[in-house]
């Protein structure tokens, strides 16, 4: 038996299955095979498949308004030439796209010279279509921003300096 998927019945199937309960599903048909797991813990998907799949092939689902909190990482890294010690480095969690505001038309979280509490959350990263408020683990001001809103960020990039009170 010959199984052919065209993109709208993927689009379909792949919807059903982020709406389900379902945390491990498999596919395969002559010249593919679809798998997706998931650890609903974490909200991470993965699909692997024999076939290239492009952005053309598949049509985006719409953005999720979930919104998760992650801890900011604020143990500097090892000394990297420009920093100052007595600064606390905001870095990624993740790689993702860094946004200042919680919208396009909202001010954003903190600027610079702004006073910062422990919880106080100073910015979001979008990755896989989640929205994750990165919250302060120190109380300070903020020093300076080293990322432009809607800018890719790799894990662990410093996004921010913060000197803490």
């Amino acid at each position: 038996m010959t199984m052919n998927l065209d993109h709208e019945e993927l689009h379909r199937l792949l919807a059903t299955l982020a709406e389900s309960d379902i945390q491990e599903f498999r596919l395969e048909g002559e010249d593919f095979c679809l798998e997706v797991k998931r650890n609903l813990e974490t909200s991470s998907d993965s699909i692997a498949s024999n076939k290239k799949i492009t952005s053309d092939d598949i049509e985006s689902p719409p953005p999720q308004s979930k919104i998760d909190t992650l801890p900011v990482p604020s143990t500097p890294p090892p000394s990297v030439p420009g920093s100052r010690s007595d600064l606390v480095e905001v870095t990624a969690p993740m790689v993702g796209t860094f946004y200042r505001a919680p919208g396009p038309e909202e001010p954003p979280f903190v600027e610079i010279g702004s006073r910062i509490n422990v919880g106080q959350a100073v910015c979001i990263l979008e990755a896989m279509k989640l929205m994750n408020e990165l919250e302060s683990e120190v109380s300070g001001e903020v020093i300076e921003i080293l990322v432009e809103n809607g800018t890719p960020v790799e894990f662990g990039q410093v996004l921010m300096r913060l000197k803490p009170v």
